[in-house]
């Protein structure tokens, strides 16, 4: 490793990686436990907040003061792979208990998520505290099973109450800084990063404690194609926000023997118009009418469930597709929904033509193949009575794959199409923490001195439990920078 120049600045007792939802969360609380912080910051002033400011940022909470029924039982179905049930057995006793093997595992600790629930409700009080006010949403996707809320004006509503409230209170934020690597010192403990600042200049900064929440990998290439791998090329970013996140906070913790944590192999995938340049233009459209690729066949139930809790696995399946890109296809009928603001968050106009034939030449697929697909889909659909609202069972029948929900036929033109890629919403890939957000190593010992929060820290396998990622970066912000403050008044 190549030594950095050191520079004369401060002693900071909390230095914090990332300016969003989990850095300012722990800036805040570091600061409110009487410490002196510091926040790095790739970003320019004008562009902080990483993904937290530009996304609505739903949460999945009945009230302020209560998460959603299914919140720990979501967690715990998507916990990691096929884990030991004798494993499995042990993570049901008090973590004190634990084996140092267990501590290391790669999966979704029981603890970490039950206090994540517990600590859910007294975060967004807190918030409320500076400003931020709550209200409850009314999911707009084809059907709703679980309750939302968000802070009114989003995402960047809760980066300015924060920053607002760090900065007034004296708190420094330094801008286009990227951490690169953790310092410590001959015990272990993590006394600082190794930084670098406009211009290339090496810089050095030294502290007493360090809080990682500086989000995923996103926006490195590498790191993309390591862990997901080459079809990582037909992403794009949900928003602007990722490009900032080159998952320096994970690589500089696992370099020091940091225990991984989260499906490194996974992302959260969204549909997304590749022709928009605005940020989340999603595509929720998609199960009125027909998925198919770029040979002009289905290849998904385009309604297997709840849209809001199934439209993850089909972007998936859309992302194996030949070029990674498939059209929603229906007629215009089909596209009168009662939000579509809200299903189609595009500013761009669907492909539209009188004919199938037409609507297959502007999108560059076979005309006989689009027709006949079409046509075997309609002779599937069954009658039945459509509702919009709920799960209806309007199935087909006799083809696959089977549509298992609204299946209504694609028979009065004009006809329309929309081009859906996978987006990527945020990367599972982090590190292993404790409930109060400590990085554990490979032996499972806690690394004096490392924090993680939000992103940076892993915790979703298989399917992304809806409208949580900012609230993980909320909840262990604040909790990494409470303990954080406390371990240095100690």
């Amino acid at each position: 490793m190549t030594e950095s120049v050191s520079v004369s600045i401060p002693q900071w007792d909390v230095l914090v990686v990332g300016c969003g939802a989990a850095g300012l969360s722990a800036a805040v609380a570091a600061q409110q436990g009487g410490a002196r912080v510091l926040v790095l910051e790739r970003a320019p002033a004008d562009e902080r907040g990483g993904n937290t400011r530009h996304t609505g940022s739903w949460l999945r909470m009945k009230s302020v003061d209560e998460v959603s029924d299914d919140f720990i039982d979501h967690f715990a179905a998507n916990a990691g792979g096929f884990l030991d049930p004798s494993m499995v057995h042990m993570a049901s006793t008090s973590r004190e208990s634990w084996p140092p093997t267990l501590r290391t595992l790669s999966f979704a600790d029981p603890e970490v998520v039950a206090t994540f629930a517990e600590e859910a409700p007294p975060t967004l009080r807190w918030l409320q505290g500076f400003g931020v006010r709550f209200e409850k949403l009314e999911v707009p996707f084809l059907t709703s099973v679980q309750p939302r809320m968000a802070p009114h004006g989003g995402g960047f509503a809760l980066v300015e109450a924060l920053a607002s409230e760090f900065e007034k209170k004296g708190g420094v934020i330094h801008y286009n800084t990227a951490a690169q690597d953790l310092i410590q010192n001959e015990d272990g403990v993590v006394v600082g990063v190794r930084a670098t600042g406009p211009r290339n200049k090496p810089l050095e900064y030294r502290s007493r404690a360090v809080i990682l929440g500086c989000g995923g990998f996103e926006g490195n290439a590498e790191m993309m194609t390591r862990y997901i791998g080459p079809r990582s090329l037909y992403f794009r970013s949900m928003s602007k926000g990722c490009y900032y996140n080159k998952g320096e906070g994970i690589a500089m913790a696992l370099a020091i023997g940091a225990a991984p944590c989260g499906d490194f192999g996974s992302w959260h995938a969204s549909p997304m118009d590749p022709r928009s340049d605005r940020a989340g233009p999603s595509i929720y459209i998609y199960p009125q009418g027909i998925l198919v690729n770029q040979h002009g066949q289905r290849f998904v139930d385009e309604g297997p469930g709840p849209t809001d809790e199934t439209y993850e696995g089909v972007t998936r399946e859309i992302n194996a597709q030949p070029g990674g890109i498939a059209y929603a296809v229906l007629d215009t009928t089909l596209a009168k929904v009662k939000h579509p603001g809200s299903v189609v968050r595009s500013e761009v106009p669907p492909y539209q033509a009188d004919t199938l034939a037409g609507l297959a030449e502007q999108l560059k697929i076979p005309a006989d193949a689009l027709e006949a697909t079409v046509a075997a889909y309609n002779k599937s659909c069954q009658p039945g009575t459509y509702n919009e609202a709920d799960m209806d069972g309007l199935c087909t029948k006799g083809i696959a794959p089977r549509k298992s929900n609204w299946a209504r036929p694609i028979a009065k033109p004009p006809y329309i199409a929309y081009p859906i890629i996978s987006s990527i919403v945020l990367t599972f890939g982090g590190l292993r923490v404790t409930p109060q957000a400590r990085v554990v190593n490979q032996q499972g010992d806690e690394i004096p001195g490392l924090y993680a929060a939000g992103e940076t820290m892993g915790l979703y396998y298989r399917s992304y439990t809806g409208a949580t990622s900012v609230l993980k970066g909320l909840v262990f912000g604040r909790l990494a920078g409470m303990d954080a403050a406390r371990s240095v008044r100690g």
